[in-house]
């Protein structure tokens, strides 16, 4: 029954061709091109999108696609690629191949694991994993020196990702949502660590609170604050967590 109604949906999904898809481009603010194929009911990534290969933005947002051809390899001068809320189960390796992507948008998916090519973007500033089914980073994110932002909440983690850790640009780190909270909450066992993190969603603190928690963070260093400034990153990471690193007490 299951498998008739995925049939039926990949049946029913709308054909796309170039000329639809050259009429779903249009000038961003800041004069970049973007293709917006988002909302489009499509199970597939479209074959003809091939020859719109020098966009500056591809949003293929809120379908039903759930594999990403090798061809993604072409859009080298892509700097934005958003792809939430799909069916995707996996990334192609050709992912590597765009080497100047700044934002890479992967929430609300069905990914198990990522390829060790993620690695390869290396001007990578916001990367969004968040709603996945995610247990572990490949080890080559280390590679990602420019990153700033990542969002991992509503996965399988049961700890922070070590290669985080390496990352001396990261701003902000997002895992509300995974089982390493759910543990320790619930735990009737003592946690035996030096520091513990405390959760705090950003709209339930008055401004007073807000203030002190930015003073506090000149003094103790934070593994991560969740308290955001940019726009475009508070459009792809929303709800938000706030993470405070403190000492035990």
């Amino acid at each position: 029954m299951a498998k008739g109604t995925n049939a039926n949906r990949e049946s029913k999904s709308k054909k796309i061709t170039l000329k639809m898809a050259q009429n779903r481009v249009e000038l961003t603010l800041g004069g970049k091109r973007r293709l917006d194929l988002s909302f489009m009911g499509i199970a597939a990534v479209p074959k003809c999108v091939q020859k719109l290969f020098d966009m500056d933005e591809v949003d293929l947002s809120r379908n039903m696609i759930r594999k990403i051809p090798d061809f993604i390899a072409q859009f080298i001068k892509t700097s934005v690629l958003d792809l939430h809320s799909n069916y995707l189960e996996e990334l192609p390796v050709a992912i590597g191949y765009l080497q100047n992507l700044r934002v890479l948008n992967l929430c609300n998916n069905r990914l198990t694991s990522l390829p060790s090519e993620l690695g390869l973007l290396k001007k990578l500033y916001t990367l969004n994993l968040g709603l996945n089914r995610l247990d572990a980073l490949p080890a080559s994110i280390v590679a990602l020196k420019e990153l700033r932002h990542i969002g991992l909440s509503d996965n399988r983690f049961t700890r922070v990702p070590g290669c985080l850790l390496k990352l001396n640009k990261l701003e902000s780190v997002n895992m509300d949502g995974n089982p390493m909270f759910t543990k320790k909450m619930t735990s009737q066992e003592p946690v035996d660590t030096s520091v513990s993190f405390y959760l705090v969603k950003e709209s339930f603190l008055c401004t007073e609170c807000l203030n002190r928690c930015q003073t506090e963070r000149k003094n103790i260093k934070p593994l991560c604050v969740l308290l955001q400034r940019s726009s475009l990153f508070n459009d792809l990471f929303s709800p938000l967590c706030t993470v405070f690193r403190g000492p035990r007490g």
